[in-house]
């Protein structure tokens, strides 16, 4: 059965990292976007990794321009942005899109094991998705829940 720790993913230096550095670890996997209405958003996954992360939880962040371009061009002024603006410490990966011919691998396995509500597709930055510790797909959060709302689900998968 195939899992996230089958997929690569570029990292912000354009080198591939296996998510099977992962494994055995539960994960948040987040579209994200340094300009958008729900980057506050940073604040409360970054609380989570680091009220969670003794306990193993990964938050990986990829950050997204497909929803009205709402990224930096620059990867390093993304993750200069995230770290400055709301003390990221977790993983940022490199620009990916989400939707379409050119998604992100990764976001087309988490579309197909958990859709949305009126299609597969992600509607717009800071879709999470909460993995567990063997690598499935358990639950997708819209944009607009708060990153503290996953709190209930995730605290099970530890």
């Amino acid at each position: 059965m195939k899992t996230v720790y089958d997929f690569h993913v570029k990292m912000t230096n354009d080198e591939e990292k296996s998510l099977q550095d992962y494994e055995g670890k539960p994960l948040i996997i987040v579209n994200t976007a340094s300009k958008c209405g729900f980057t506050p958003q940073f604040k409360g996954l970054q609380k989570l990794y680091d009220k969670y992360k003794d306990r193993g939880l990964m938050v990986l962040g990829f950050p997204c321009a497909q929803f009205n371009n709402q990224e930096f061009n620059q990867i390093e002024k993304t993750t200069q942005f995230c770290q400055v603006n709301y003390g990221v410490t977790f993983p940022i990966f490199a620009k990916v899109e989400v939707n379409g011919h050119n998604a992100e691998p990764l976001f087309t396995f988490l579309k197909e094991k958990k859709g949305g509500l009126l299609s597969n597709n992600i509607k717009w930055n800071f879709t999470k998705f909460l993995i567990d510790r063997n690598g499935q797909v358990v639950e997708r959060y819209a944009p607009t829940t708060d990153p503290r709302n996953i709190e209930y689900d995730l605290v099970k998968l530890l």
